[in-house]
């Protein structure tokens, strides 16, 4: 495995909030569950526990996707392209039936991605969700992404 960067470009530079012990909303729980339990460990189960059949999401790497299949899809393709992916939650403010929040992804970069052929490396960029709930469920998240940030990592040399 190769190892990660240090210093300022490093991902964990800044700590990952901890949930061990915190009592989250029904709403932030949801969120939580959907980046350390789904996405993390690409249980692509937990999908309809989280999403409304016909959500929209705009995701962090610019696909606008509708519902589960079509979402279930993405999360293949992520989690296949970066080994260990890894999505570590920054913050989350809740504001009535949303939830914002910023974060960083990261993985070891093992399929082609925009073009890049696998190098092996760690690669990392920062996202915000912004998710809307209705009836307990997400309706819409639409993740703004430094994809430029992402596709810059994949092309060093």
């Amino acid at each position: 495995m190769t190892e990660m960067p240090k210093g300022r470009d490093a991902p964990q530079d800044e700590p990952a909030l901890a949930f061990d012990g915190v009592t989250l909303s029904p709403q932030k729980e949801i969120v939580r569950v959907f980046y350390k339990e789904m996405w993390d460990h690409a249980d692509k189960s937990l999908i309809p526990r989280i999403f409304h059949e016909d959500f929209t999401f705009r995701g962090s790497l610019g696909p606008v996707l509708r519902g589960h299949r079509e979402f279930a899809g993405y999360v293949d393709w992520v989690t296949g392209s970066l080994g260990d992916y890894t999505s570590d939650i920054l913050a989350l403010v809740e504001e009535g039936n949303r939830i914002f929040g910023r974060l960083r992804f990261h993985g070891f970069h093992r399929r082609e991605m925009f073009g890049v052929p696998p190098t092996g490396r760690h690669v990392w960029w920062h996202g915000a969700p912004a998710f809307t709930f209705e009836g307990g469920l997400v309706r819409d998240l639409f993740v703004l992404g430094d994809i430029h940030g992402l596709i810059g990592r994949l092309k060093q040399n």
